[in-house]
């Protein structure tokens, strides 16, 4: 946790926050300055607020004059549609994180620093030249003594002296603002400065991005379509990462690719397989899927590159996309609505009416539509003014997997006009529909878990049962007293409930899995129209028997 800056770190940080202030109101934004409890004296100059619709366009130039820190809050509210209206999200999405390099001096100083050794005693030979160059760091092209290529990714020297200072002061910032401002009063800025602060502190681990590799190894070690580069771990550190260098095509390369002789569907086709694979199936996604980071290899096999930045998927946050799916397909607008306020997206005391309606009306848009005709991009750039509208709170692990799918979308577009991202998603969602309401791994530990409840209550049962019993032979008072028509009213009350919820699950569970009927076998369509009729036939018995015994 950032702790608040003292009085002695204001006096210290002073001219960098006059530079943050003075860069802002340059650009337009002095209005802002109003916030503050009076203005300060160098920002009387200030340049007149600009046109309404040049504002996002200034305040992505004042982020990215502001240097790297900002460059990443910027990158970081690109994923947060309910803090930002639409056209700044999309603004911001254009943020160049391009630097000039740092000297091979100061490289070479750097990596001998965090290694122990001279550059030369590690590496055969090392390319003062960077590939690129970003504001966390730079590449290097280099080669082992043992002969093999590799890139080295270098942190740039004392650049975390100056995050620390911006992070502090973006801390105390949001501090003042959350209480001092009607904008605190809507969000928790203090969290949401903490938030990046750990993205930030997390991305300056190199270690971190090399584990993410190998995860990523892992998790597809058995897909031929994907590449992932070895970790060097004996030459890595926090500041510097060694990897396998990896030689193909950009994947949006497509003069390169068809000069080649690759075949640009099948390509999009292993893009659509990778993208399927780590989110529905591993929970763990590269999230910063743009062109740069995945090269085609000589014999067609995509090598992915860059673990910085990941998502994650918890079997909850799965399961919560299943049921949005589930009522969203029946274009129940209030169903979807019930389901944000599950998941903590939209607050208990959310305009309801008007939020279905909206949703409504953009179900109702897509709902006529084949698959073929909807486009992941389209569908995010219509959601992005209702959740900007209704304060809506997306985890930003949901928020950045949207992204995630449009700008794979968009890639497979460009190799193949025909590509279909949903059509190749179907029958994934289907089967996970399916392992969602039917019994499975986690539904078999839930049992064990409750098993081991009923396992404690059998074996206090019987002694509990023999003091009961002394104390009736003893003839002492029974704090408890009830008589066998009692017992049985209560018996049969809880036989009902019990048949209740039992035949509850069954049709819920059985209209989840309705969806995926029209993709599925007879066979599992007769299953289904079966256990419909006998949960309504249950339920009808269930109701007359509440009847006749009233």
């Amino acid at each position: 946790m950032l702790k608040r800056l003292s009085i002695a770190q204001y006096v210290r940080h002073l001219r960098r926050y006059q530079h943050i202030f003075s860069v802002f109101a340059r650009h337009g934004f002095g209005f802002a300055i109003s916030l503050l409890p009076a203005e300060p004296g160098w920002l009387r100059g200030a340049a007149p607020m600009p046109e309404a619709r040049r504002l996002p366009v200034h305040f992505r130039l004042a982020l990215e004059e502001l240097g790297p820190t900002f460059v990443k809050l910027g990158q970081m509210l690109s994923t947060r549609p309910d803090l930002l209206p639409p056209d700044y999200i999309a603004e911001l999405a254009k943020l160049q994180d391009e630097v000039p390099p740092v000297s091979w001096a100061e490289i070479r100083e750097a990596i001998e620093e965090e290694l122990g050794q001279p550059p030369e005693a590690l590496f055969a030979h090392i390319n003062p030249e960077s590939m690129a160059a970003a504001s966390l760091g730079q590449v290097h092209a280099a080669r082992l003594h043992s002969g093999e290529e590799v890139v080295i990714k270098i942190q740039r020297p004392n650049i975390r002296p100056t995050l620390e200072t911006d992070l502090q002061i973006l801390q105390d910032l949001a501090h003042y603002a959350e209480r001092y401002t009607a904008l605190g009063q809507v969000y928790r800025l203090e969290e949401i400065a903490e938030d990046f602060a750990d993205t930030l502190h997390n991305e300056l681990n190199y270690r971190r991005e090399g584990r993410n590799a190998d995860r990523f190894r892992q998790n597809f070690a058995r897909e031929r379509y994907l590449y992932i580069p070895k970790v060097y771990w004996e030459l890595t550190t926090e500041r510097v990462l060694v990897l396998e260098r990896i030689y193909g095509i950009k994947i949006d390369a497509l003069g390169a690719l068809d000069a080649a002789g690759h075949d640009r569907h099948k390509v999009a086709s292993h893009a659509a397989r990778m993208i399927i694979k780590e989110v529905l199936q591993d929970g763990f996604f590269h999230a910063d899927p743009h062109p740069g980071n995945f090269l085609v290899m000589e014999d067609g096999v995509i090598a992915a590159l860059d673990f910085g930045m990941t998502g994650y998927l918890s079997e909850e946050d799965r399961v919560n996309l299943i049921r949005i799916y589930a009522v969203a397909v029946r274009l129940d607008a209030h169903g979807v609505v019930d389901e944000l306020v599950h998941i903590g997206a939209a607050p208990p005391d959310v305009e309801r009416r008007a939020l279905a309606r909206d949703i409504e009306g953009l179900l109702r848009r897509y709902h006529s539509l084949s698959l073929q005709e909807i486009r992941a991009a389209e569908v995010l750039e219509e959601v992005m003014p209702i959740i900007f509208r209704y304060r809506l709170r997306l985890p930003s692990n949901l928020w950045l997997l949207g992204k995630t799918l449009a700008m794979l979308e968009g890639v497979g577009l460009k190799l193949d006009p025909a590509f279909d991202v949903f059509e190749f998603s179907e029958a994934h969602v289907s089967r996970l529909l399916l392992g969602s309401v039917l019994p499975n791994r986690r539904w078999l530990e839930g049992l064990m878990q409750r098993g081991l409840v009923w396992s404690d209550l059998f074996e206090t049962l019987p002694r509990a049962a023999l003091q009961l019993i002394e104390r009736i032979n003893q003839r002492e008072p029974i704090p408890l007293s009830v008589d066998d028509r009692i017992l049985n009213r209560a018996d049969r009350l809880v036989t009902r409930l019990s048949l209740s919820l039992i035949i509850s699950g069954m049709i819920v569970g059985l209209a989840l899995v309705v969806p995926t009927l029209a993709q599925s076998h007879l066979i599992l369509q007769v299953i289904v129209g079966l256990g419909f009729a006998l949960s309504l036939g249950l339920g009808l018995w269930l109701l007359l028997s509440i009847v006749w015994k009233k």
